[in-house]
């Protein structure tokens, strides 16, 4: 079986990785269902990165020309609660210069370059997945009607997130695979500019253990990221987001910028409330079925690589699957072992990373604080590329991943 010949796809989730990967499948000759559980497509999105690696997937992907670098060319404040502020260091200065935008943006460039022909289908999910030596055998649950089918496919790409049930069917339950960092994130879409900010003017507050994040943009209404430190993750989701965010920076009083975003948060239509984990498998594909994006690596977004990694390994999968025809377990295996270097460092970085948005103690405020300040100067600056570990960066987040595959290789590894 080849792709040209009758390959056929069922990808299940229709975020980033999802969409993305349907599309480059179909080029690659395959003809893919795309099922998502929601009844339509989503519209919102929080603040994302796109670093180099996510920049090159998606210009091979044919998305680049429906997406752009949103940042601001304010200059951002970072904020105590009694009002004071000072210069501070905005997403948009780390090296490498993400691009800065929604998730939206991204999903709506992947989708623009999504053959017609690509069957979609809303309000569906899998219930059961069997799979023997030539395919898989998929039970598909139309929510909307109560009703069920069982169909038959070559290969099953589950890019249906952190919780991923085509994950929890084939490879086991959530509590194998998911890893806890001890924080919550909310995260969501601020209507207008918050109080005591400019227009296009970010600005975070950081406190050990605590901090406010807005991510301001150029041409669009700034996002917002509260995230903090918890003990106990499961009774955070025991009352709403905007109480328990109340309480973990309590008890003083919010000041001006913080109680406007956390008033903000209360009123909000769609917000991102979750914990702040990782998911750790040994192998991302099992027979014929292979995880992608959050549902098989979630890095978090402290590593900022979740929508770069993503289109990479769509890119990629269509690349090793155009390569290694008939022979499935070959290009499986061969992407994994491509992608897998890359995707482990951001998970291993991410634990640094997280100092970027919250920090452990006062010394690390008071270093970060310092960054623009010592940037300024030749030493400085040097110090802050090596805080920033600006050449891991240049290494792994911006590298084009697929553009340094050799043209051949085995599974051995020999080119």
């Amino acid at each position: 079986m080849t792709g040209s010949e009758a390959g056929r796809v069922l990808v299940v989730g229709m975020g980033v990785s999802g969409i993305a990967t349907a599309a480059r499948l179909r080029k690659a000759g395959w003809r893919p269902v795309l099922i998502e559980k929601a009844p339509e497509r989503r519209s919102g999105g929080y603040f994302v990165a796109l670093f180099g690696a996510g920049q090159a997937a998606a210009t091979r992907l044919g998305m680049a020309g429906a997406i752009h670098d949103r940042a601001s060319l304010a200059q951002g404040l970072d904020l105590a609660r009694d009002g004071s502020s000072r210069p501070g260091m905005s997403y948009a200065d780390l090296p490498g210069k993400p691009w800065m935008m929604l998730r939206s943006d991204v999903e709506k460039a992947a989708f623009a370059v999504l053959p017609d022909d690509v069957e979609i289908r809303y309000s569906t999910v899998p219930a059961a997945i069997e799979q023997d030596a030539d395919g898989v055998d998929v039970t598909l649950l139309d929510t909307a009607s109560d009703t069920a089918t069982t169909e038959r496919f070559d290969l099953v790409v589950g890019a249906d997130g952190l919780r991923s049930t085509v994950r929890s069917l084939v490879f086991g339950p959530h509590e194998r695979y998911l890893r806890r960092m001890g924080y919550m994130v909310a995260a969501f879409q601020y209507t207008g500019t918050p109080a005591g900010l400019a227009s296009g003017q970010g600005a975070t507050l950081l406190e050990p253990d605590r901090s406010m994040w807005v991510f301001a943009f150029s041409d669009h209404d700034p996002t917002v990221m509260l995230t903090y430190r918890t003990d106990d993750v499961d009774a955070e989701f025991t009352r709403p987001p905007a109480e328990r965010v109340r309480a973990a920076f309590g008890p003083r009083p919010l000041g001006k910028v913080l109680g406007d975003v956390v008033g903000a948060l209360e009123s909000a239509d769609d917000v991102l409330f979750d914990s702040v984990e990782q998911v750790r498998l040994d192998r991302w594909h099992k027979g014929h079925v292979v995880l992608i994006g959050d549902a098989a690596w979630c890095v978090t977004l402290y590593a900022g690589m979740g929508v770069s990694s993503g289109l990479t390994g769509a890119d990629l999968l269509g690349g090793m699957l155009e390569r290694h025809p008939g022979d499935l377990g070959t290009a499986l295996s061969e992407w994994e072992r491509a992608l897998r270097p890359y995707v482990d460092h951001y998970q291993d970085g991410a634990f640094a990373d997280r100092k970027i948005f919250v920090v452990d103690n006062r010394m690390q405020l008071l270093l970060r604080r310092a960054v623009p300040v010592l940037s300024r100067f030749k030493l400085g600056k040097r110090l802050t590329d090596r805080i920033m570990r600006l050449d891991e960066i240049a290494l792994y987040k911006n590298a084009d991943i697929v553009g340094a595959i050799p043209e051949r290789t085995t599974v051995g590894g020999t080119a």
